[in-house]
């Protein structure tokens, strides 16, 4: 990795500005070129080096309930059943982990009285239990990892 691209990564995780055209301003700000900086975010996504670039939110503020879940998959059905729960709008950030609870997933629903219903189904269309691990409390650990 190039000082530039180690400069933007390096600022990126500080987040985006909040103007009308961020790439600019971080282009002003580094001296490089937006479009450059747009190629290097795809390039991570692309080779693994970022999984996700997008916004945090905090969920707290926001309408609705959401809660962590995990599964114990068989690995000859862990494709099978990732696809299956991504047919569900309520699952969101579903990913494999090396645990005997090896499939993550955040679930989002309009209300807190959905949550057990919706664990209920996927318990019931893939046959495997859920565990479901809600937010007792929340940290703001402003992670920054420098490269």
């Amino acid at each position: 990795m190039d000082n530039a691209a180690r400069a933007l990564l390096n600022r990126l995780q500080l987040g985006l500005p909040l103007v009308a055209d961020p790439w600019g301003a971080l282009a002003s700000e580094l001296g490089q070129e937006p479009e450059a900086m747009r190629q290097h975010v795809a390039d991570w996504l692309a080779d693994g080096t970022l999984t996700r670039f997008g916004p945090l939110f905090d969920v707290a503020r926001m309408d609705g309930a959401f809660t962590l879940a995990a599964m114990a998959v068989p690995e000859e059905r862990f494709e099978a059943v990732h696809q299956q729960l991504l047919t569900l709008p309520e699952v969101a950030h579903n990913y494999r982990r090396e645990h005997a609870l090896n499939m993550w997933f955040v679930l989002a629903c309009t209300d807190a009285e959905q949550i057990a219903p919706s664990l209920k189904h996927i318990e019931q269309i893939t046959g495997l239990a859920v565990f479901n691990f809600p937010k007792l409390r929340e940290f703001h650990v402003q992670l920054y990892l420098p490269v």
